[in-house]
């Protein structure tokens, strides 16, 4: 296994010096939650890090609750980006949508079928979410998605797409389409880390003929 990949670390980055940095977590190695799914290799970052990092990341993501969180590998997520999913929005189809029957159980009856069928949140491989991102109920990003800082993010967001803003918006794609349709090919996120690791100097030169190469192998 590369050194410099390691899926079981918990914080799978040192410093020069050699210490674990403690702000960054590979999430599949601290998330146990049934809601919550995780591809390896997936980290946060956080300069406050929690000790529960799904509660600090999906506050209203609950166990058993009707939507599920997905983060394909690879993706990147800055401190203070949130998910908030589907369980946390209110009923908006009666007169009030105060939620008067989560202070009584005995009432939860007149809420459940307000909370069949919520929309699953889905983050592809190897997404970029920045400083203080917020992505809503139901969104679903594709592979390769750049989230700007600070973003509020609905909706789909096509594969390899940098959005930004409040909504957020596309501002544009990062390659060309018949690049991008070449990459999902390609897929590299799902390589062995082997091929990986000897195709790093394709992936981060953007050298598309090298890298089908690659794929190849």
């Amino acid at each position: 296994m590369p050194a410099f990949l390691n899926a079981a670390a918990l914080h799978p980055m040192r410093f020069a010096d050699g210490r674990e940095n403690p702000c960054m977590v590979h999430l599949a190695q601290t998330i146990d939650h049934p809601n919550i799914e995780v591809g390896d290799f997936s980290y946060a970052n956080d300069f406050d890090p929690p000790n529960d990092w799904a509660r600090h990341l999906a506050p209203y993501t609950y166990a058993g609750a009707p939507e599920k969180l997905r983060i394909g590998r690879f993706c990147q997520i800055a401190h203070g980006a949130r998910f908030i999913t589907a369980s946390a929005n209110h009923p908006m189809d009666g007169f009030s949508t105060y939620p008067f029957p989560i202070f009584d159980p005995s009432k939860l009856e007149l809420y459940k079928e307000k909370f069949n069928d919520l929309p699953d949140t889905e983050i592809g491989h190897d997404c970029w979410i920045g400083h203080g991102a917020l992505i809503l109920p139901g969104a679903k990003l594709g592979n390769g998605v750049i989230v700007g800082a600070g973003a509020v993010v609905a909706g789909i967001v096509p594969d390899f797409a940098i959005v930004a803003g409040n909504p957020a918006r596309v501002l544009r794609l990062r390659f060309s389409e018949a690049t991008i349709a070449q990459l999902q090919k390609i897929a590299w996120w799902n390589w062995p880390l082997s091929q990986i690791e000897a195709a790093l100097p394709a992936l981060m030169a953007a050298d598309l003929a090298a890298l089908a190469a690659f794929a190849k192998e």
